[in-house]
């Protein structure tokens, strides 16, 4: 790991000042992706600024059909969250798949969108449950907020602050997890509101992206059949060690059906 200088700012107005008088200053959330990564020498930031000092980043709110998540809090408090288990079932089923106990402990939403991991499993909550993304300076779509590997729509020394979560009717998250990591090779959100169905997809590509196909299929009948007669286009998903893209494109589908099922037993 090289030489940084380590910065705990208490507001984000001093967040956003180190990270202007920084020659090459990053922030730290939960730290599970950047400090691995510095451990590696994959990065030699110049300043860490620590944002778990900052007051008012995290807790959980729940209002009018939303559900708010402060962009510090842990993974562990959504899936343990009783107003998350009560109101968004899906989100605190989805946190309790990340990794192992001890990412889940460390481990922040905000950090986890600000990444963009295409095997990261709140991406598919983000687009899937039409979330809306509040940093800094503004308010940005879920669906518009994944650009690609490691890309997102946030702008140099932006912060997030909170992602708010639409509450559907009913709505089910299936992975194929990577044994080692809990990294989903693919994920699928399946979330049925009263103006239609939204599929989230995550693991199979560059980063997470809603499936228009399936959304057309399951918005013409809510059904598992449904999922069998769509033809999965994995002309840029990834292939790697773990699952070439063919295979991924199977694993979409196969996801989407059990995704569907989970749904439907919620009555």
């Amino acid at each position: 790991m090289y030489r940084f200088n380590y910065h705990r700012p208490t507001s984000l107005e001093e967040a956003e000042q180190r990270l202007d008088a920084g020659e090459d200053a990053l922030f730290l959330a939960g730290g599970q992706t950047l400090i691995p990564t510095l451990n590696l020498r994959l990065a030699s930031p110049s300043d860490l600024i620590d944002l778990a000092g900052i007051d008012g980043l995290s807790g959980i709110d729940v209002a009018d059909e939303m559900v708010r998540v402060g962009a510090m809090t842990r993974h562990a408090e959504v899936a343990a969250s009783a107003d998350v288990q009560a109101s968004l079932p899906v989100l605190a089923d989805l946190a309790g798949q990340i990794g192992d106990a001890q990412v889940r402990n460390r481990g922040t939403l905000g950090g986890s969108v600000a990444n963009s991991d295409p095997a990261a499993d709140y991406p598919a909550a983000v687009v899937a449950l039409d979330a809306t993304v509040h940093t800094t300076r503004r308010t940005i779509p879920g669906a518009e907020f994944f650009l690609s590997l490691f890309e997102t729509a946030l702008q140099p020394g932006e912060i997030i602050t909170a992602v708010e979560f639409r509450v559907p009717k009913r709505a089910a998250y299936q992975k194929f997890p990577n044994p080692a990591s809990r990294y989903a090779v693919v994920g699928v959100l399946v979330a049925e509101f009263d103006d239609g169905v939204r599929v989230g997809i995550t693991g199979a590509a560059a980063c997470a992206y809603r499936s228009d196909d399936l959304e057309t299929a399951l918005n013409a009948s809510l059904a598992p059949d449904a999922v069998d007669a769509v033809d999965i286009d994995y002309d840029r998903f990834n292939s790697d060690l773990h699952a070439s893209a063919e295979y991924r494109a199977n694993l979409v589908r196969v996801m989407a059906r059990r995704a569907v099922e989970a749904l439907l037993r919620e009555g």
